[in-house]
């Protein structure tokens, strides 16, 4: 789910390789019923915790492995788009009904209310006051992911925790990469970020970009969560997480977020972004 696969290493769509997918699938859904059963044998104190920590890392790397691909940039080959279509149409006999998937569309990740004016500043300075947050950032999203990963290690937890702790801050800095040039920037911004994209053509955009648009992605990342079939307690314990980490945002949102971090925009760049 962490590694961008190149077209020469994914297979043909065929039914010989539909059906090893089917094999591998059932492989995998039997290898963690047993370690489902594992965890839960008696006797042992830290089992509920362990198992806690497994579903929770297990559904943080199936949500990111799922929304990834779909809305990244590079995801277009020279192939016509149909067979993808076809494919992602197919994934999996037991997709969710409709149904299903309508009641998993109202998932709500809460900002806190120390962190909404912040949200209202950005818009503002952004798209009434054309200003430009200055790039690169001067503390960048994977700093601030890094840095909120050693404060939970620092807080004692066990090992299975600290896991799904940097199972999430990495799915977190996967969405952002993904999302950022499709999701996360108002029009006034895309001048910018394509000047970015010219400047560093290999690095992540979580080495540019900062706080600000760290927290627009927590505004959209609730829709991201109904395209994935997690059940209602696996989506609890991922919600716990990300929540987790907003209240951190919000703790030090003072070092993190401050106007003096815009610049008003050049008038070329204006001719730019008409």
């Amino acid at each position: 789910w962490d590694e961008w696969v190149p077209e020469s290493r994914v297979l043909k769509y065929v039914d010989t390789n539909l059906q090893k997918q089917k094999e591998l699938q059932k492989a995998n859904q039997e290898q963690y019923a047993e370690g489902k059963m594992r965890g839960a044998a008696p006797g042992k104190k830290t089992s509920g915790l362990q198992q806690k920590n497994v579903e929770v890392s297990e559904a943080a790397q199936y949500l990111f492995f799922c929304a990834a691909p779909g809305t990244g940039e590079g995801s277009s080959t020279s192939e016509t788009p149909q067979p993808p279509r076809k494919k992602r149409a197919r994934v999996d006999p037991t997709v969710e009904s409709e149904e299903t998937f309508m009641n998993r569309v109202e998932v709500k990740v809460k900002i806190p209310e120390e962190l909404k004016p912040w949200l209202v500043d950005d818009w503002d300075l952004i798209t009434r006051q054309k200003q430009l947050f200055y790039l690169p950032a001067k503390k960048n999203v994977d700093s601030i992911l890094e840095d909120y990963a050693n404060y939970k290690k620092s807080r004692g937890n066990t090992d299975n925790k600290e896991y799904a702790v940097n199972e999430v801050v990495a799915g977190i800095k996967e969405y952002f990469n993904v999302m950022l040039g499709t999701q996360l920037l108002y029009k006034f911004e895309r001048p910018q970020y394509a000047e970015i994209l010219a400047d560093h053509p290999d690095a992540p955009m979580s080495q540019v970009y900062g706080a600000p648009h760290l927290l627009r992605l927590f505004v959209r990342i609730g829709a991201m969560l109904a395209y994935t079939p997690l059940d209602e307690k696996s989506l609890a314990l991922l919600l716990n997480y990300l929540h987790d980490f907003l209240k951190y945002l919000a703790k030090n949102s003072s070092a993190l977020f401050s106007a003096s971090d815009y610049e008003v925009a050049p008038p070329e760049y204006h001719r730019k972004a008409v």
